[in-house]
């Protein structure tokens, strides 16, 4: 039996969620998997469905519906239970705001970006199968993300972030456990499509990433 995979999307449009869910789901049908792909944030309030995937991947920006606490709580535990979850830039990193036990499930929230332009991206852990092929540093060109994260995280990679007369570094991609699960997150990809057919390490990074999450790398 293929595994099955849930990517929801929807939010501001800014961030094409639509065209950047049909590639994130092609390279994981590629890899095998069944990919259901749903316009809606209702399968949120199917907390028995969502244990049946092997990955979650939410893809909803901002997220203007209010939602009961009964469906973020449905999503965080079904990861606590081993789905795994996996995502990019606001489309994760900026879901569902304001809502605690999310943010924390994720590793990290969506502050602002006050740099959007070049910078460079610099590899933590080389020796991790999700970052296999990825340049040391590479330079990018898109929105620089400022984040607000929690300290235990695995970083895979992160970016010197200058702002207000200050230098310090800021990570780009994580990991982490939650419960049984494993939690990917990239603040990478603000235009997917394009971005990542001009970074292609960056394209397979995110895939390996995902793979990852579902335990299938």
């Amino acid at each position: 039996m293929k595994p099955r995979a849930l990517i929801f999307w929807g939010g501001w449009d800014g961030h094409k969620p639509e065209p950047t869910t049909k590639l994130l789901a092609s390279g994981l049908k590629k890899h095998g998997f069944d990919v259901q792909v749903e316009a809606s944030l209702d399968w949120l309030n199917d907390a028995k469905a969502l244990k049946k995937y092997k990955l979650i991947i939410p893809n909803w920006t901002m997220c203007q519906t209010p939602l009961p606490k009964e469906a973020i709580m449905a999503l965080v535990e079904a990861v606590k239970g081993g789905v795994g979850l996996g995502g990019i830039h606001g489309g994760m990193g900026d879901a569902f705001r304001g809502n605690v036990s999310y943010a924390w499930m994720c590793g990290g929230i969506f502050l602002s970006h006050p740099h959007v332009g070049d910078y460079k991206v610099r590899v933590v852990d080389q020796e991790h199968p999700i970052m296999q092929g990825v340049p040391g540093v590479f330079d990018y060109n898109s929105e620089q993300y400022y984040m607000l994260i929690e300290p235990g995280l695995h970083i895979l990679a992160e970016t010197e972030y200058i702002h207000e007369g200050r230098a310090f570094t800021m990570p780009v991609a994580w990991i982490k456990k939650w419960g049984k699960g494993r939690v990917f997150y990239s603040a990478l990809g603000h235009d997917a499509p394009k971005e990542f057919k001009e970074y292609p390490h960056v394209h397979k990074m995110t895939l390996r990433g995902l793979l990852w999450a579902a335990k299938k790398l």
